[in-house]
């Protein structure tokens, strides 16, 4: 598989939460280039690009990546458009190649970006540059693009789905180190909260006591004003009686 053809494997994984906040849509501002993104660490994603004015045969949208990460492929599937990464990944570009000029405008690049596993989440990377040229390599518009590190999702490991449980089950899961953890419950009420330990484990206690019944649990991390979410658990409370 080539670097610029990766788009099924790629929209598969963004789809399972390789983004775990992703950007909102990019949109031109002022005929220039825009892009955003949130990326977790040691992971991949993609960062749309709006498209700019029109451009004739020739011209080319290049994305140099912010410091740190790498372009891993250009995985827009559209005729007339022909994308490109640079050996070693600091770069990648889409050069129109025919009668999609005339449809430029509006248009959005997808760069897949790898950002390093030791990036420190709620970062803003730097040095992310955008550019249109023609082409003899003039430039012709120029643009910015944010690349947040986000957070890989929490997970919840215990209590086990479908297992009755006592009102003060123990909770226990994994998240990014010194993440603030809160799980809450099918009523969005919280149930406990601690914080990730070195090794990225964490445990808490609900307190007051879960209600009787079916219930819902779900995790939510925060660190440096990122967050993500676990997967949410079914579980089931017996009516001990014991309510404090």
């Amino acid at each position: 598989m080539n670097r610029s053809s990766k788009t099924a494997a790629v929209a598969g994984t963004v789809v399972a939460g390789v983004l775990a906040f992703p950007g909102p849509p990019a949109a031109a501002l002022g005929g220039e280039l825009w892009g955003t993104a949130t990326i977790a660490p040691g992971r991949e994603g993609i960062l749309d690009i709006a498209g700019s004015a029109a451009a004739a045969p020739g011209a080319t949208v290049t994305l140099t990546a912010p410091r740190g990460t790498r372009v891993t492929a250009t995985p827009l599937d559209a005729p007339g458009y022909l994308g490109r990464v640079a050996a070693d990944g600091r770069s990648g570009t889409y050069t129109v190649t025919g009668a999609a000029a005339q449809s430029w405008q509006g248009r959005t690049f997808p760069f897949v970006l790898a950002v390093p596993a030791d990036a420190v989440p709620g970062t803003r990377l730097r040095d992310c540059v955008l550019r249109i040229t023609d082409a003899d390599g003039v430039r012709q518009a120029a643009g910015r693009c944010a690349v947040t590190v986000g957070l890989a999702g929490p997970t919840l490991t215990r209590p086990l789905s479908g297992v009755p449980l006592d009102v003060r089950p123990q909770i226990a899961g994994t998240a990014h180190p010194g993440a603030r953890v809160t799980v809450r419950d099918k009523d969005d009420r919280e149930a406990c909260a601690t914080t990730a330990a070195a090794d990225g484990t964490w445990t808490c206690t609900p307190r007051p006591a879960l209600p009787a019944g079916a219930n819902r649990l779900q995790a939510v991390a925060t660190l440096n004003g990122v967050s993500a979410v676990s997967e949410q658990i079914d579980i089931s409370v017996a009516d001990t009686g014991a309510r404090q």
